[in-house]
């Protein structure tokens, strides 16, 4: 499968942390197919939303997180844009597009002004459907405690450090996807 692939590439000689990214990009996969498998009237696009819930973190390798395996030196809040270039490079556009978006619920450029956060001042919130529900789901696994799922309670008190829109937001895709 080219996704293994190219994991292998990035991930090949670190173990652990490609154990760790596997791990959590299957369970964000599992959650976000079945999302697209309840819900046929949002009419997305089922391979797509599975491949890019595998590879939304790719770019984590780039961070300094060594609570996860991960020895870069970008901060970890990089990893979606650092994924997203990685994926452009390789020719996966929409893909990059989803890795871009995944942090938070997204993170708008006033968000990031407010907070200072070390990425450009511009919107990296999901857009596409597809976009949605990988994000969505990624925010009900950690990749510090793989064998939990977060509960919908726990998922909105994580949200509350990137502001209340983010908890909003969430709350409309918990109805919405549920």
């Amino acid at each position: 499968m080219w996704i293994e692939a190219l994991i292998d590439k990035y991930y090949g000689d670190n173990a652990p942390l490609r154990h760790i990214l596997v791990t959590h990009s299957q369970s964000v996969a599992a959650m976000a197919v079945d999302v697209v498998r309840r819900h046929p009237e949002l009419h997305a696009d089922e391979t797509f939303v599975r491949e890019a819930a595998m590879l939304h973190d790719i770019g984590i390798f780039k961070t300094n997180a060594p609570g996860i395996q991960c020895f870069g030196s970008a901060p970890y809040i990089c990893h979606g844009l650092l994924g997203g270039e990685l994926l452009r490079a390789e020719g996966l556009p929409r893909h990059a597009r989803v890795a871009e978006r995944h942090t938070g619920t997204g993170l708008t450029r006033e968000v990031i002004e407010r907070q200072q956060l070390p990425l450009p001042l511009q919107d990296f919130s999901p857009e596409s459907v597809e976009e949605e529900i990988v994000c969505y789901a990624d925010k009900f696994f950690s990749k510090t405690h793989l064998e939990r799922t977060r509960t919908p309670e726990q998922v909105l008190l994580s949200l509350e450090k990137f502001g209340p829109e983010g908890v909003d937001k969430m709350r409309q895709w918990m109805l919405r996807f549920a």
